[in-house]
């Protein structure tokens, strides 16, 4: 794509890129996957309907060199990569993706994980130059979650991070001392959040679906807890929801309580901002329900910091429309050559505001900004508890009908819950785990699990057996396979508590046999 400037000079000089050769990593055999080449397709289609292109000004996508990845990645791992979709890994290259976490990798591979994390450079370069206002790159695979060893989660390189070492240690002259890296995708920013543990210079920034650990990626590093270590301690900043479904109104009060006055306090040089928009509405692994409006209000907000100087990179997003207009509206903040139009009058749940007082509290000794104590008439503000009830649907359910929410179904859950919260176990005997399974075999419902990462698929594969994404291995399955009569999706206000498949105690999270 060549370099085009018809940007208006009475607007802000917003640099864009996109490059169609991103689109070769694709599954091997055509199978369907959340990440797939159209979703960056989408967008550019989105922002060419709206004449975007000509308003910008448009960057060429470079492939990375190893010496800049190799700063926050290992070299093992950076080889692994290079050489994914040469010949030589034809027999190897389906092995090798089945024992990492959520990734494929076919022929087209390399060349689209290079051109990301080049990408990603070009145009934080750009825009610590000063050659462009802030800058938009719609980049793909994602890259928040490859860890400096590991490719995971759809992401092969840490593109972000990888850009935002470049600036500080490869670009002193620029300038560019401090970085606010802004991680609004749904899932936790992990690896971005270890490459900066201890570096002051970098404030990590990450609200998610955390779910007590239970959410994509699953572990604990995306707790409130995590603040950093050394010198970097302070300098990372997690806000993990308790609950799905949190939209405009959860984002702007944790934007509000907690980002705003702490970046205000840090004074960054660069804003980056990891760009997921799985937190969307309508988005099919998020479960939340930022609007277009939203992400255009927090977005705005930013671009009072760092002279407006913003870049933004493309992460997760897995809804056609939503993640399309989601950008379009961010693009459109980003020029500042139209009003932002909504309003959100919804107040934000109740957990998002026990989130936020958690989090000021933790981190006001390094943030003097957040050492006072939200009045109780704002706190008090609250939307009724998340609760959602859904059926699975006709696309997700290969080999048996849609199953049907009922009102029997529903009330018999419920009844499982209090016996169920009410229990205790002694980690030294197993003598009671057989009583209550053989009290509890008399509920119809013999399945029920806690973690917002059971899907439809991987609830079959336990029940059944096999090996879906995300699984690191095989299931063996239950004694009995046969598929469930009704499945009811639920989420519940409040932490259920169901034993751990690797512990005899009580406590948040993992799964239930409920039949003996």
């Amino acid at each position: 794509m060549e370099v085009g400037d018809s940007a208006n000079k009475s607007q802000r000089r917003v640099g864009l890129l996109y490059d169609e050769r991103m689109c070769k990593h694709s599954t091997p055999d055509g199978d369907p996957h959340p990440e797939n080449p159209d979703r960056i397709k989408v967008i550019w289609n989105k922002l060419q309907a709206n004449s975007i292109p000509q308003r910008c000004v448009l960057l060429e996508a470079k492939e990375a060199e190893d010496k800049h990845i190799l700063a926050v990645h290992s070299q093992n791992h950076v080889k692994l990569v290079k050489k994914i979709s040469s010949r030589q890994f034809d027999s190897r290259r389906n092995r090798i993706a089945s024992n990492l976490d959520s990734i494929y990798l076919n022929e087209g591979t390399s060349e689209a994980a290079y051109l990301a994390a080049g990408s990603a450079i070009e145009v934080t370069e750009r825009v610590a130059k000063g050659e462009v206002d802030s800058a938009v790159a719609i980049i793909r695979p994602p890259g928040h979650h490859a860890e400096e060893d590991e490719a995971m989660g759809f992401c092969l390189f840490n593109n972000v991070a990888i850009a935002a070492s470049y600036v500080l240690n490869e670009k002193p002259e620029l300038g560019i001392k401090k970085i606010l890296i802004v991680d609004w995708d749904v899932h936790h920013g992990n690896a971005t959040q270890k490459m900066f543990w201890k570096d002051p210079r970098v404030l990590f920034f990450s609200v998610h679906r955390h779910e007590f650990g239970s959410f994509y990626p699953a572990t604990d590093d995306g707790f409130y807890t995590m603040i950093g270590e050394g010198p970097g301690a302070g300098y990372n900043i997690n806000v993990p929801w308790e609950n799905g479904r949190c939209g405009d109104a959860d984002y702007f009060a944790v934007w509000e309580h907690i980002l705003l006055p702490v970046t205000k306090e840090f004074n960054p040089d660069l804003i980056i901002v990891s760009a997921g928009f799985d937190a969307a509405v309508g988005d099919p692994l998020g479960g939340c329900r930022i609007t277009p409006y939203g992400y255009s209000v927090m977005l705005k907000k930013l671009m009072n910091f760092a002279n407006g100087k913003i870049v933004l990179a493309l992460e997760g997003g897995y809804n056609f429309e939503s993640i399309a207009k989601s950008m379009l509206a961010c693009v459109e903040v980003l020029l500042e050559d139209k009003p932002i139009i909504g309003s959100s009058e919804a107040y934000p749940f109740e957990s998002t505001w026990r989130v936020i007082q958690a989090v000021r509290q933790k981190l006001s000794t390094y943030w003097p900004s957040l050492a006072d104590e939200l009045p109780e008439e704002l706190i008090n503000k609250a939307a009724p508890a998340a609760y959602d009830l859904t059926s699975s649907s006709d696309s997700e359910v290969e080999d048996h009908e849609s199953s049907k929410v009922s009102q029997n179904l529903e009330e018999a859950l419920q009844e499982i819950i209090d016996p169920l919260s009410k229990l205790k176990v002694d980690d030294s005997t197993r003598d009671h785990v057989a009583t209550w399974r053989s009290e509890l075999s008399k509920v119809d419902i013999w399945y029920a699990a806690f973690g917002s990462n059971l899907w439809l698929k991987r609830l079959l594969c336990y029940i059944q057996g096999g090996q879906v994404d995300g699984l690191q291995k095989p299931c063996a399955g239950s004694v009995d396979k046969s598929p469930p009569k009704e499945i009811m999706w639920k989420t519940f206000p409040h932490r259920l508590f169901f034993g751990r498949e690797f512990t005899q105690s009580w406590g948040p999270g993992g799964t239930a046999f409920l039949d003996p």
